[in-house]
């Protein structure tokens, strides 16, 4: 039977990210069928939300309108939706908890201007590839297990009331995971699309094969020291064994599809890669090396999402090879024949961009929620390319990046693609490239893969004391390119909420640059948001500048080239 016209322009619109979708969906049936009958009686379905569930007084649903509401209770209660446990995946202790004193709801964080804030605008390009995503994530805890002086439980044993909104539990029984990530395209939105979609996914799905178990569990080890005093990674409970053959497999699969630069790739993060015991030889001991870092299951789901999407799209037609003889050792790069059968995606030419990715994830130990004046978090930060990441500081009001940008120009970057990169090149802006390509790490870019431009993460961890940090902003380049970071923070001090926040920085750079690139700001609220101001100069060390630089961009003799 043949299709009629109007048939086959819809399968040809099938897009990338419902292929992907489906793929991985069977993917998923498929290891739910096979899988053992224990397992399958203790796996529970991985789901990303957009919402967050918190535990609110009462009476702050209906609140009296004669009483102030004190700045953590600003929630859109208007949005808000009695979680009453009929979720699957809601443990059954929140039913115990709602009752006349406190309600479980849920709070769409998009929604929470108070909390978060997100800004994004076209600019002057024909359209707009960078985009973001923000939720909760289905994964076992990882921050620092605290004293137990700190905890909550010990402040409720000694009688000490909890008048501030707590954040409820999650599935795990551990408090939520918060997910925040920003994606800028290049050459397409194609890339940057299929991270929104699935990246968290990937997160979840590692963690739920590595067998990670939560950093608050009793005997977890939480920060060591070694004998110089530096801190040691967190390390969690894991299959080791399984976390060695996932490991193993993964690079080999980049040495077979790729070549080049992967083929003497180690990440840097796979410490059971190194450790895998040889035939004869008794696993490894569970006190030393049955546990695993968050980083570990981070540098695995980044590495794992660029080889799915790096094998699409070499499985695909290129029209530069369709009218051309055969390249001498064509089953050695990525569109041989051997890899035509992969992923064959039909519809579909090669997609030839990639994008940059950087994303935030924040773990509490206690259930008070992360931007509580009082609560301790941890923050991990997962970075590729040149999308920033920013903290506030309260005490001096001061810009802290805690990414770099991967570009030609970075000493470190340049020596790990030095003597594969032989095509760096500097354009007329006086900039140095890499075949042409800005970002020496990204996802995507197949063409760039054999030279090194991977999709391999820099990772940072950071332990956030109590009110340390006023405000978390991550911005694309259309905004740090034409922005200095205290200029984006003193942008954001200077606004009630963080969603008024990042629509003036979004505002202020589309108004002063001259590229016109796609800008797109996400600031999160910290514990120290309302003592934002007090910290060194507030707003004020940039204010003559910016002040000047508005001044300038809307003189009418201003030259617009």
């Amino acid at each position: 039977m043949t299709l009629a016209p109007s048939k086959r322009v819809t399968v040809q619109a099938w897009t990338l990210v419902d292929s992907y979708n489906y793929i991985r969906l069977c993917k998923r049936r498929y290891s739910s069928n096979t899988q053992t009958p224990d397992s399958a009686r203790t796996t529970k379905r991985r789901e990303f939300h957009d919402y967050f569930v918190t535990h609110l007084p009462s009476s702050s649903l209906h609140p009296d309108p004669r009483g102030p509401l004190t700045s953590f209770h600003k929630l859109p209660r208007s949005a808000s939706v009695p979680h009453t446990g009929e979720s699957t995946n809601s443990p059954v202790s929140f039913q115990s908890l709602t009752g006349r004193e406190t309600t479980v709801v849920r709070i769409p964080l998009r929604s929470a201007k108070h909390h978060f804030g997100a800004s994004t605008s076209r600019g002057t390009r024909p359209s707009n590839e960078d985009t973001y995503q923000a939720g909760v994530i289905d994964i076992p805890a990882f921050a620092k297990r605290p004293p137990a002086s700190h905890t909550i439980r010990d402040r409720a044993a000694r009688g000490v009331a909890l008048r501030e909104n707590r954040g409820a539990d999650s599935a795990s029984g551990d408090p939520q995971v918060f997910y925040f990530g920003i994606f800028d395209g290049h050459g397409g939105s194609e890339c940057s699309t299929f991270l929104k979609e699935t990246l968290h996914e990937y997160i979840q799905d590692t963690a739920a094969e590595f067998e990670l178990q939560s950093s608050l569990r009793k005997g977890e080890e939480g920060l060591l020291k070694d004998e110089t005093g530096a801190e040691l990674p967190v390390r969690q409970g894991s299959n080791v064994l399984r976390v060695q053959r996932l490991e193993k497999t993964l690079v080999q699969s980049w040495r077979n599809l790729v070549g080049g630069y992967f083929r003497r790739f180690v990440p840097p993060n796979f410490s059971h890669l190194a450790n895998r015991p040889a035939e004869g030889e008794a696993p490894p001991t569970p006190d030393t090396d049955e546990k695993v870092t968050i980083e570990e299951i981070l540098e695995y789901a980044f590495l794992r999402a660029d080889l799915d999407f790096v094998s699409a799209q070499a499985s695909r037609e290129d029209d530069e090879l369709s009218n051309v003889c055969r390249p001498l050792y064509q089953d050695d790069i990525l569109y041989g024949p051997k890899h035509s059968k992969s992923l064959n995606i039909a519809g579909l030419r090669r997609f030839k961009g990639g994008s940059t990715a950087s994303t935030v994830l924040i773990s509490t130990p206690t259930p008070a929620p992360f931007w509580h004046p009082a609560s301790p978090s941890s923050l991990l930060v997962s970075h590729v390319g040149d999308t920033r990441i920013v903290l506030c500081s309260t005490v001096t009001g001061e810009a802290i990046p805690l990414t770099s940008n991967h570009h030609p120009s970075s000493p470190i970057e340049a020596n790990r693609l030095r003597r594969y990169a032989a095509t760096f090149v500097t354009d007329s802006f006086g900039e140095e490239r890499i075949s042409g390509l800005a970002n020496t790490r990204a996802f995507g870019d197949v063409q760039s893969k054999r030279i090194g431009v991977s999709a391999e993460p820099e990772l940072r961890r950071f332990e956030l004391a109590p009110a340390e940090y006023s405000f978390l902003v991550l911005m694309s380049d259309g905004i740090s390119d034409a922005l200095t970071d205290q200029e984006v923070v003193d942008i954001v001090k200077e606004a009630k909420t963080p969603d008024e926040g990042s629509q003036h920085v979004v505002n202020f750079a589309t108004e002063v640059t001259r590229t016109g690139d796609n800008a797109t700001c996400l600031v999160v609220r910290l514990g120290g948001w309302e003592r934002r101001l007090e910290g060194g100069l507030g707003s004020l060390g940039t204010k003559e500048s910016r002040e000047f630089r508005r001044q300038e961009a809307t003189d009418p003799r201003r030259s617009r080239r």
